[in-house]
């Protein structure tokens, strides 16, 4: 019997929590299982910053886990998964996942997806970096997971900051072979070759 696509979404408390709404949303029109946790921090930040509360948010899941269950079932590797994204990750989840300490279910979860060699992304947000968050997003990469800063795409000539959320969190979809209709890509939705996308203007590099 073939098993389920599952994805593991984690939410801590950087700011940013519209792009793990949004990758929530998107999965939505997919086949892949949502299995979300989010921690406190991220709580809190989803009561600053989007007009869900706390039930609504873990509503745009399939399953969701609280932060203290660690007997969960993404705490095992036997649990099969595509991976999981931690979306948006703060520098102190980075630090945690860098380092192997597991205070968490969502830093155990991302632990074992490593061990199990699966794919994780990070949307570390915070800025400007210091040398210990660099040597954090090193260690994880060396541990084979990818960071994703949630770094704007202008070239898709975006009108709205909606778009640019939606177009990045589609982008984070893409890592995992996940396809959604939003995401636009360059040279097959985008005409590489169109003057008039830019309306034939000349922007001064300066």
């Amino acid at each position: 019997m073939a098993s389920k696509k599952r994805l593991i979404v984690g939410i801590s408390g950087a700011t940013g929590i519209i792009y793990g709404v949004r990758l929530l949303q998107l999965l939505r029109q997919t086949d892949v299982e949502s299995h979300l946790v989010v921690s406190r921090a991220g709580d809190m930040t989803r009561s600053h910053e989007v007009a869900l509360d706390a039930q609504q948010l873990r509503e745009l899941a399939d399953v969701s886990y609280p932060i203290g269950d660690v007997g969960a079932a993404i705490s095992s590797g036997s649990f099969r998964t595509l991976g999981m994204v931690v979306i948006p990750c703060s520098v102190r989840t980075l630090a945690e996942i860098a380092t192997g300490v597991t205070s968490s279910l969502l830093t155990r979860a991302a632990d074992v997806v490593l061990k199990e060699r699966r794919r994780l992304v990070l949307m570390v947000r915070e800025a400007p970096l210091n040398l210990i968050h660099l040597r954090n997003m090193v260690s994880v990469t060396e541990a084979g997971g990818i960071i994703f800063p949630p770094v704007p795409a202008f070239y898709t000539m975006p009108s709205s900051v909606d778009e640019l959320v939606t177009a990045t969190a589609a982008r984070v979809l893409d890592l995992f072979d996940i396809e959604v209709d939003e995401l636009q890509r360059w040279g097959e939705d985008i005409d590489m070759h169109s003057k008039k996308r830019c309306g034939n203007q000349r922007v001064d590099p300066r």
